[in-house]
């Protein structure tokens, strides 16, 4: 419709009769909205088509002289119509499955599926499914290549047992990534006997790569006690060496290439701390550098339980040195500032190795500062300890980081549990 044809079908108020003017629209005298005036019919010759058809309402029902109320209708009751007057459907129904986009929410219900249908969906062997939809296989850099859900790190939790010897790890509650790594076995002795060995190192959070560092100390102080005990070296020799091979592991991931490192040119290099038990039917050693612990805790609880190690950490020195009490020093926030380390950053490598040969039997608790911060004292590490941990010493792993995680979780949590003596018909195997 053309704006000459409006202006002149509008050139007096449908209200009350007053004259307008062409851009007038609202009347000046009683206020009549005129955008909501009818249109006026169109002249002959018009499109017919451009103008929608009316819809006719349906009509009330009458009402009658009763107290009644009126019927009531519901949405389905009336059939609707577009804008065009055809008819739609009173209700929408999905009756057919939605197209195959090839998106896959779940795999096949196996209460329901057939065997075929459960056989195209099992993924060849050692294929990863994704966590979230449940089938789609996981790609190299952790998404599922069905709906993308990026999948939990394999470092975020790890659990071991080989018998006499068990661990744990957690990411814990605030970091995003595990930098803590361990490793458990057990190693032949010249007599016939086994040793069991527990190697937990916790990555410099500071340093580039640290979770890096903590699995290549780890691994190469493993392989080196492994070549060492068997041949009749003294356990705590063997340590020593075991500590400088994972400081020489560490310090070779510094050398990488440029490229590695021109995000974060002034970061220091790949590091962490180190902290290690052997354990055989007669020896207990115990070797670290940096702040990760080793407790003994005895099967009788009233006996008193010990820390096996000390650590190079700023409270620790103002310990030593007598210019603060322990408590004042480990409320410093300068407490858990390193002083020792494996890394190609570190001070002169002084690795720190002790023997012991206790009358009972006991446990030996071997850990990051991710639990150790949660149960500091010796005593409070024995209560936190179940009883029977050196019968269940997973569960008793378990428990200890279940402790840390319910006391906040602030860092990344390992523990190793260690019967000693050695149970000679449970040691496990490397």
């Amino acid at each position: 419709m053309s704006q000459t044809h409006k202006a002149a079908a509008m050139s007096v108020c449908p209200s009350c009769e007053e004259p307008l003017e062409e851009a007038d629209r609202f009347c000046g005298a009683c206020g009549y909205d005129l955008s909501a005036a009818p249109r006026p019919s169109a002249p002959a010759g018009a499109d017919a088509a451009a103008e929608p058809a009316s819809v006719e309402w349906p009509a009330a029902p009458d009402l009658d002289s009763s107290d009644l109320p009126a019927p009531v209708h519901l949405p389905t009751d009336l059939q609707g119509t577009d804008s065009g007057g055809t008819e739609i459907p009173a209700a929408v129904r999905f009756d057919d499955p939605p197209a195959d986009d090839g998106f896959r929410i779940a795999a096949p219900d196996p209460r329901t599926a057939t065997p075929e249908q459960l056989g195209a969906a099992t993924p060849p062997a050692g294929t990863k499914l994704c966590v979230a939809c449940r089938s789609g296989h996981v790609d190299p850099d952790g998404y599922c290549e069905n709906c993308g859900h990026a999948q939990p790190r394999e470092r975020d939790h790890m659990e071991q047992e080989l018998g006499a010897v068990a661990a744990v790890s957690d990411r814990g509650l605030r970091h995003h990534r595990n930098e803590d790594f361990f490793t458990i076995s057990s190693a032949a002795l010249p007599d016939g006997s086994a040793a069991v060995v527990a190697v937990v190192c916790d990555g410099v959070s500071s340093a580039t790569r640290p979770d890096d560092a903590s699995l290549a100390a780890s691994r190469a102080a493993t392989e080196a006690l492994h070549e060492a005990l068997p041949r009749g070296t003294h356990p705590q020799q063997a340590m020593h060496e075991s500590i400088v091979a994972a400081a020489e592991a560490v310090n070779a991931l510094a050398d990488e290439p440029e490229t590695a490192r021109e995000h974060k040119p002034h970061q220091n290099s790949p590091a962490c701390t180190f902290v290690a038990s052997v354990v055989t039917k007669e020896l207990l050693i115990v070797g670290w550098i940096g702040d990760s612990r080793a407790y003994w805790v005895p099967d009788d609880r009233e006996a008193p339980a010990a820390r096996l190690t000390e650590d190079d950490s700023w409270a620790a020195q103002m310990v030593a040195a007598g210019l603060m009490s322990e408590a004042e020093a480990y409320a410093d926030e300068r407490a858990h500032a390193i002083t020792g380390w494996l890394g190609a950053d570190a001070y002169e490598l002084e690795p720190h190795t002790a023997s012991f040969k206790p009358d009972r039997p006991g446990v030996v608790v071997v850990c990051t500062d991710g639990l150790w911060n949660y149960a500091e004292s010796a005593d409070e590490m024995a209560r936190v300890l179940p009883a029977d941990a050196a019968r269940n010493p997973l569960h008793s792993a378990q428990v200890l980081v279940g402790h840390a995680l319910d006391g906040g979780g602030h860092d990344n949590v390992t523990v190793a549990v260690l019967p000693f003596p050695v149970p000679q018909s449970g040691a496990g195997s490397a």
